[in-house]
């Protein structure tokens, strides 16, 4: 007697897989950063339509981030107990097929782009660029997470440039603000693949950190929350902003908690609940300013 097989997955599951689409933690990240600069920028609700292009192009972006990401890491996650079986590894979804489903996505993100402003229009090709830079960062750069860092923030000097056609220094501060919340979540994801990235070559944050990845995380969400707290203390309502810190920094605990035995499951947990420490501030930004 033959034993039944599964069903081969759609074309559909296949692309839905391929961008991540039931782990929206992905994205989420890149979103709260995002809304909190369009709040600040416009000193409180920025407007329906600004809020569905950033909401909207953020997820496809992410989307197509990934289609690049799995395009060139494809040799490399052959590898790596955690992502053996994406689509373009396992071969299930060719390397062409995921770049135009990629092409796709990039080119709606665009057209929502194209509905903001000149300057913002033109910030889009920079941030398309660092966003194909990336993946290839992780062969030559000893903590490839700053790149990532810039390429996760610059929704914040873009979000200034939509509702104010400039982008003060109080944007970019914000922004390298923001880059050290990057290199914090970015570095307990790296803390899950270390042993597996160590065999293969790859270069991470938690390789180049070593020993030091632990203390060095929790410092890297302070100084984000330092940044942020600095920059917009006299424009929100400190007694909001106070009582958002102190949700906050529990948060920071709580991540010390799950990554200082340095194991697999604490620090992939860790990462995936790092949206609630950006909706935190996000929170904290628009109750700020009401």
């Amino acid at each position: 007697m033959v034993a039944a097989t599964s069903p081969a997955p759609s074309r559909l599951s296949l692309y839905l897989d391929l961008i991540r689409w039931n782990r929206p933690a992905g994205w989420l990240l890149l979103l709260w950063p995002s809304l909190a600069a369009l709040w600040v920028a416009a000193g409180g609700f920025p407007g329906w339509h600004l809020l569905a292009v950033f909401v909207l192009g953020t997820i496809l972006m992410r989307s197509a981030g990934c289609c690049v990401n799995d395009v060139a890491d494809r040799e490399f996650d052959k590898h790596v107990k955690r992502t053996a079986q994406r689509p373009v590894t396992s071969g299930k979804v060719s390397t062409r097929e995921a770049l135009a489903v990629g092409a796709v996505l990039a080119l709606a993100a665009f057209g929502l782009v194209l509905t903001t402003n000149t300057l913002t229009v033109l910030m889009s090709f920079a941030a398309l660029a660092i966003t194909l830079i990336y993946p290839y960062a992780k062969r030559y750069v000893s903590m490839p997470q700053a790149v990532l860092g810039v390429a996760f923030s610059f929704g914040v000097p873009m979000a200034f440039a939509a509702v104010q056609s400039q982008v003060p220094l109080l944007a970019w501060v914000l922004m390298v603000g923001n880059l050290f919340w990057v290199l914090a979540y970015d570095t307990e994801y790296a803390m899950v693949d270390r042993d597996d990235d160590l065999r293969i070559g790859m270069k991470t944050s938690a390789i180049t950190l070593g020993r030091a990845d632990v203390p060095a995380v929790t410092g890297f969400y302070l100084v984000f929350l330092a940044i942020w707290t600095a920059t917009l203390w006299a424009v929100v309502n400190p007694w909001v902003w106070g009582a958002m810190l102190v949700v906050a920094l529990a948060q920071v605990v709580w991540h010390f908690t799950l990554i200082k035995e340095r194991t697999r499951e604490g620090c992939f947990k860790a990462f995936r609940l790092n949206h609630w420490l950006g909706f935190t501030v996000f929170v904290g930004v628009v109750l700020g300013l009401l």
